[in-house]
């Protein structure tokens, strides 16, 4: 009679749970394609998104129709294009921070993803995309105004602004929209966060200039701490040398990069309901 090997089969014990397979966390271009298609699910976003292109046509038609056409260039077709565009964008960014918490869809969003964080870094990127996108609509409907303005108006078309200067609007234009993402990071609230921006973006460079003309050493200050002074250098594209470049990374870190962290620190330990 020969010995029998048994082997032990492992048993559960009782009250536990068989094992599960670790949860796989959400990848980032995941997270990014949902806040893009979050950015169009409400009514203000969609339509501010709308806006973008109706008002881009608009505007194109407007220089069509009412310049003179010694002024029928790409410039006038992209400064028309560009005015509502430097209110609209940083409008979609605040919206793509404040909808969590206006649409109180915060707690789902970050019961699903808890790092918040990922969360906040995939609606920037997703806001990086539709500004980045937006501007190229913005630059094609211009340059097809062109086409067309010159053409109705008979004189040849004129392209006056330089591929060195275009990517300074464009950059110019992503500084509204990170101050937008910044304010509605650190307020997350859509009205406060509105009101906020053209309260530093309307009022604040106004208080810097008269401060600038009431104290004389504040003039050498102001373009190192007013990021709307930087901004419109962008727009002119006359960022050139070295310290104009230093200016603006100084007003970036004063309005974006230090507030953004404050924002940060605090939405990660704030109550979200």
């Amino acid at each position: 009679m020969s010995a029998t090997t048994v082997t032990p089969t492992t048993t559960t014990a009782p009250g536990t749970l068989p094992g599960r397979r670790p949860a796989r966390p959400v990848a980032t271009r995941r997270l990014v394609v949902i806040e893009l298609r979050k950015m169009f699910d409400t009514r203000s976003g969609f339509w501010l998104l709308v806006g973008i292109g109706v008002l881009a046509v608009l505007a194109s038609g407007a220089v069509v129709v009412f310049a003179p056409d010694d002024a029928v260039t790409y410039d006038s077709f992209a400064t028309a294009i560009g005015l509502p565009m430097s209110v609209i964008l940083p409008m979609i960014a605040i919206l793509s921070v404040t909808s969590e918490w206006s649409q109180r869809s915060g707690l789902s969003t970050f019961t699903l993803v808890p790092h918040r964080s990922r969360v906040i870094g995939a609606k920037a990127l997703a806001t990086l995309v539709v500004g980045l996108v937006s501007m190229a609509l913005a630059f094609a409907v211009g340059a097809v105004g062109n086409l067309v303005g010159s053409a109705l108006a008979g004189v040849d078309t004129v392209w006056d602004v330089s591929l060195a200067a275009a990517p300074q609007i464009v950059l110019g234009n992503l500084v509204g929209m990170a101050i937008g993402f910044t304010l509605g990071v650190v307020l997350r609230a859509s009205a406060a966060a509105i009101v906020g921006y053209f309260v530093v973006s309307l009022v604040m460079p106004g208080v810097l200039e008269l401060l600038g003309l009431v104290r004389e050493w504040f003039l050498d200050l102001q373009p190192w701490i007013d990021w709307n002074y930087t901004q419109v250098q962008l727009f002119e594209g006359a960022t050139d040398t070295a310290e104009e470049w230093a200016m603006l990374g100084s007003t970036t870190a004063l309005w974006i990069v230090l507030p953004l962290l404050v924002g940060l620190l605090s939405l990660r330990r704030s109550e979200v309901k």
